[in-house]
């Protein structure tokens, strides 16, 4: 049996910018891609702890080392700049290859999410 677990979260990072005139994705800092394990082009999932919405979107790297969280297109509407999120991805797995799978959990700075 396969069943979908979480392979990475980026906790509570600060929502730098939200750009509607783009075609779509969030911007990740590439030094926090790499840090949870995330990589261009991946499906996640964001949740705004500000204002409760939820969505899905892929990634496209952002300027290393910049603290970057961008929602680009659409989703851009669904943040405010300074909004605290948590963005999220899942792996299908064997069940039991789930059961040993440790998934890559990072918590930025609040405030310049720049790694600790």
């Amino acid at each position: 049996m396969m069943i979908e677990v979480l392979k990475s979260k980026i906790h509570c990072a600060r929502v730098t910018e939200a750009n509607l005139n783009y075609m779509g994705s969030i911007t990740i800092d590439e030094d926090l891609m790499d840090a949870a394990n995330l990589i261009a082009g991946e499906k996640v999932h964001v949740v705004d702890n500000n204002n409760g919405e939820r969505f899905e979107t892929y990634i496209i790297k952002g300027e290393r080392g910049s603290g970057c969280i961008c929602l680009n297109g659409a989703a851009a509407r669904k943040v405010q700049v300074g909004d605290v999120i948590i963005i999220m991805s899942y792996a299908m797995m064997d069940f039991e290859e789930a059961k040993k799978f440790t998934p890559s959990v990072i918590f930025p700075d609040s405030l310049t999410n720049k790694l600790v």
